[in-house]
């Protein structure tokens, strides 16, 4: 029988529905200004934390292998089919993001939107119901 965490998963996932609604709003109001560009880091940074960390907590739970990277948690959710592969590229260009978001902050592009930003509102509402069905197969509740 597997542990998990479905309440840290569920935390996360519910936490979606405010930071699309963040995205949506900094896309709509985007001015150029630091202000813009710093609500923007965020978004994607909680986003990336919410992408990893659920994919983490299924890792752990569901006993799959051992992810080394970011990058790997992705490839994991998609080899154990969590999400789709269609859903790979754009989920790893997410989590890529972090390392320029945590540690080569004061190099990043600040002037426009980032990309990403304008695929959260689709992905990240994906990225959940993929999960959610997943744990229903697993744990046998679908």
């Amino acid at each position: 029988m597997y542990y998990v965490n479905t309440e840290q998963i569920d935390e996360r996932l519910t936490f979606i529905p405010k930071v699309v609604q963040a995205v949506t709003e900094i896309n709509n109001r985007w001015d150029g200004s630091l202000y813009a560009s710093f609500a923007q880091e965020r978004a994607l940074h909680i986003a990336i934390e919410i992408v990893t960390d659920v994919g983490s907590l299924l890792i752990d739970g569901f006993l799959m292998r051992d992810a080394s990277s970011y990058e790997d948690i992705v490839d994991i959710l998609v080899q154990e089919q969590v999400v789709s592969s269609s859903h790979h590229d754009s989920l790893l260009r997410l989590v890529r993001l972090r390392r320029a978001l945590v540690q080569h902050y004061t190099e990043w592009e600040r002037n426009d939107i980032h990309p990403v930003l304008l695929e959260l509102p689709d992905m990240l509402p994906e990225f959940g119901e993929s999960v959610l069905r997943f744990i229903a197969k697993e744990m046998h509740l679908a």
